[in-house]
């Protein structure tokens, strides 16, 4: 009966926030059951939760049984427990179905089957340039796709049709139905094929770093999409590819040894230094090993309140009332419940590609989530002004997977007036400035977020124009015509390598937090949250 005990596990945790079925069961080894039976038995009863939550109600199972829900000893059958109920469940069934003016079971199946909607985002997949070409994947792996202009035509499309798209401002992009399952390929086998989200490709794009030249560093690195499309991106210009180094950092065991796996597979391993079990935060910015450091990618923990999925779709875990139970229903003891509120949670499953530390909010965690994104926020401007220490650098990107402002808009403008961007010359990298792709992007940042921190802050002797880097921001909203998940990414140039000279480079202050001994900001332990299958 493990397979029941633990298909309530992971429903539960889906109804609360915690990802994905296909994370949740996927990602955790020991499960006495089989994994694909859980996640068939869970998916399925998420779909029928609606109907199934409905019967309990009106059946009163749960009062009769016991109020904390049917309650038997492990080893006992759970079948037994429903098997004495059986008569009056069916009769709920019925009357379920007939509520709904449908004549048959079958038809219920049908509706039940209907109101899972279609996600509204295709799959994306990057082509990796470290092991192939598009002309060479059009010709093979996708030879009997039909090709189309038209995103919409690829979210529509239905489940026997194979289209794909070519996407308009990354290269090397392509999208395809939601449903195609490109895994058993051998090209995604080889490391040629990448499941990433369009949004997840836009920090490495936008550094674009054969423009600064250099080394580079990815302070959060794995599970590795964005140091690999870093390699891809340098290999593709053929600029210094031998000479330039990727420093991929990654300070947590398990997800540095995904890191390496997916560098190596991917081909970047010649190319990308991985620094397994590295702190960003313990890097000192003026050390010799990194005085070739002209750019850097910052993928931060965040929110991950802009992260979608796509193995659910619109699915809605439903969960019954526990009601009093009539005067007339039977018990079994003379305590009593009182009523609780119907739970109805929306899966928001964690993107396929984009592992980010997700941390969704819950709807009873909303009074919480002020003082989550303060800490967020704070975190990720330590990291902003750790970033700007580094003594040769040219060239940042910071993006987070957040809707909020807090997260983006807010912690730009404070690292802007931070006293390490005044120190060494940091400004925005303006829209004129970025790559074509990420320059003819139509989503911008919120003006009126950055206006509100520009009118906050006390560094009024700083000349920022609100709409200049509102427009230098770039937005991924989730859910919408684009595509694509929440998403947000800035980028941060550095004309003035000298500085303004008030201040030496082992003496510089980043905003009121003093360097240490060995050069490296002090960071506060930031806990991580888990990550997806496929990984940004």
């Amino acid at each position: 009966m493990s397979l029941y005990h633990e298909a309530a596990q992971i429903l539960d945790t889906a109804r609360k926030g915690g990802g994905s079925f296909k994370t949740i069961v996927f990602s955790k080894k020991g499960w006495k059951s089989d994994g694909k039976t859980l996640f068939a038995l869970t998916t399925e009863t998420a779909k029928w939760s609606e109907i199934l939550s409905e019967v309990i109600e009106k059946s009163e199972l749960l009062n009769i049984e016991k109020q904390n829900g049917i309650a038997l000893p492990a080893k006992h059958g759970l079948a037994l427990a429903i098997t004495r109920h059986k008569a009056r469940l069916q009769a709920e069934l019925t009357k379920a179905r007939l509520r709904r003016g449908l004549a048959t079971i079958e038809a219920l199946r049908i509706h039940v089957n209907g109101r899972v909607t279609k996600p509204s985002h295709p799959r994306w997949i990057r082509v990796n340039a470290l092991r192939t070409s598009l002309a060479e994947q059009l010709e093979s792996t996708f030879a009997g796709y039909r090709r189309v202009d038209d995103l919409a035509a690829v979210v529509n499309a239905g489940s026997d049709q194979r289209l794909i798209y070519l996407d308009q401002h990354v290269p090397d992009l392509v999208a395809v139905p939601a449903d195609c399952v490109l895994t058993m390929s051998t090209a995604y086998k080889e490391g040629m094929l990448l499941l990433q989200d369009k949004a997840s490709c836009f920090p490495a794009y936008l550094l674009n770093p054969s423009a600064a030249g250099g080394d580079v560093i990815d302070a959060c690195a794995a599970p590795g999409n964005k140091t690999t499309h870093l390699a891809a991106i340098l290999a593709s210009t053929g600029e210094r590819s031998n000479d330039t180094e990727i420093i991929a950092c990654e300070k947590d065991p398990t997800r540095s040894s995904v890191l390496a796996r997916m560098i190596k597979v991917a081909g970047a391993d010649r190319t990308v230094l991985v620094k397994q079990n590295q702190d960003f935060f313990r890097l000192q910015p003026d050390a010799k090993e990194f005085k070739n450091v002209r750019s850097l990618l910052l993928d931060p923990s965040c929110s991950g309140s802009g992260i979608v999925g796509r193995d659910e779709g619109g699915v809605v875990v439903h969960m019954p009332n526990t009601l009093e139970p009539k005067e007339n229903a039977p018990s079994r003891g003379k305590k009593r419940k009182r009523p609780a509120v119907s739970v109805s949670a929306k899966v928001e499953p964690t993107n396929d590609a984009e592992a980010e530390e997700a941390t969704p909010e819950l709807e009873d965690d909303k009074s919480k989530l002020g003082s989550r994104l303060a800490s967020l926020s704070e975190f990720q401007l330590r990291m902003l002004r750790h970033a700007m220490a580094f003594t040769a650098a040219r060239r940042i990107t910071y993006s987070t997977c957040s809707i909020y402002a807090e997260e983006n808009e807010h912690v730009v403008i404070k690292a802007l007036k931070s006293e390490v961007a005044v120190e060494r010359g940091w400004r925005i990298m303006k829209r004129e400035e970025q790559v074509d792709g990420m320059r003819r992007w139509h989503k911008r940042g919120d003006r009126d977020a950055v206006a509100e921190v520009l009118e906050s802050t006390d560094n009024k002797d700083i000349s920022l124009d609100a709409g200049q880097i509102a427009d230098a921001c770039i937005r991924c909203i989730k859910g919408d015509d684009d595509g694509t998940m929440g998403f947000f990414v800035a980028g941060f140039v550095r004309d003035d390598l000298q500085g303004s000279g008030r201040s030496s480079n082992n003496q510089v202050i980043a905003n009121g937090h003093s360097k240490r001994g060995n050069g490296a900001i002090e960071e506060e332990e930031e806990e991580w949250n888990g990550f997806d299958d496929d990984g940004p």
